[in-house]
């Protein structure tokens, strides 16, 4: 098998995601300006060390049992490639169960991570990460923003994944109300229906059509183009305080959503007064709901995603 070279020195930046948006269940998804930052040294010995600071800091293994260690080593195996050791330092700043895409920004990294470390000509590009990422994630909705940045519209197909980005209006301000408590992806998917009526298909497909619309040319209707038949409903008592705040944000003309599987709540904002006032509306739900604490931040939207620097 060729060799790692050890040595090298890498940093991997990688941005927080949503996903769905509301009615792009599995298929839309939003870059946002949170970022977990990973650097990678290979070591001539053998092992590996991790070492996290932030989010997961006292809960995350440090060892070659951790996601992103052990996506690195598989990867270089995969590839044919005797593994180097390996020293990690995580700094992680999305949150974890919270619908802000931190598995597959761990995935997307140590992917770029493991790719960056290859001899220069066995090296791929960004479209084979994503591809490898949605692969290994099993879904590419959170993925392609992670990678590209921007906004992602993504599907699969039995030859693969793909993904274009859309296009993204100038006044479009995402508002994310995080709460402090978790949610797994697999609780929230195993709350959904095997199937629904027709007529519900047919109408999500619709909000999809015109939330597209709304981002790229018209946030007046963000409202409307943000309401979902899909998934928020069947999901909603497995996050009780997020439902209610996005009910009631919704009410006051919001469009609020839940991000991803949730329980953070994304309301999608057409200029920096709107956002204020959204942030506004979270604060004084938080401050008569006093059962959950919300961390409420005004976001960007990167239009680029993973980076890659040698160090």
């Amino acid at each position: 098998m060729a060799q790692i070279q050890a040595g090298q020195s890498i940093a991997v930046h990688v941005p927080a995601t949503s996903a769905n948006l509301g009615p792009g269940f599995d298929v839309l998804g939003l870059a946002l300006g949170v970022y977990d930052t990973l650097v990678v040294h290979t070591l001539a010995s053998p092992g590996v060390s991790v070492e996290v600071t932030g989010e997961g800091a006292d809960t995350l293994p440090t060892d070659e049992s951790h996601l992103i260690a052990r996506t690195i080593l598989e990867r270089w195996e995969e590839l044919g490639f005797e593994p180097a050791g390996l020293r990690i330092e995580a700094t992680n700043n999305i949150p974890h169960g919270r619908g802000m895409g931190s598995s597959a920004a761990a995935m997307v990294s140590a992917l770029a991570a493991a790719n960056a470390l290859l001899p220069a000509a066995s090296q791929v590009g960004l479209d084979e990460v994503f591809q490898a990422a949605s692969r290994w994630e099993g879904h590419p909705d959170n993925v392609a923003p992670a990678v590209y940045g921007g906004l992602t519209l993504s599907w699969s197909t039995e030859a693969g994944f793909g993904t274009v980005q859309g296009k993204l209006h100038q006044d479009i301000v995402p508002v994310i109300a995080i709460p402090d408590v978790e949610l797994s992806t697999a609780t929230a998917r195993g709350l959904l229906p095997a199937t629904v009526p027709h007529a519900v298909a047919a109408a999500n497909g619709g909000r999809v059509g015109l939330l597209i619309h709304a981002l790229a040319h018209d946030p007046s209707v963000l409202l409307v183009g943000t309401e979902d038949f899909l998934h928020q409903g069947f999901r909603a008592p497995a996050m009780e305080p997020s439902a209610a705040l996005i009910a009631r944000l919704r009410a006051a003309g919001h469009a609020a959503v839940v991000s991803g599987a949730g329980p953070t709540v994304l309301v999608l904002c057409a200029g920096q007064a709107q956002a204020q006032e959204a942030a506004a509306a979270v604060s004084a739900f938080a401050a008569s709901h006093g059962e959950t604490t919300w961390r409420v931040r005004i976001e960007s939207v990167p239009p680029t995603g993973v980076r890659v620097e040698v160090l």
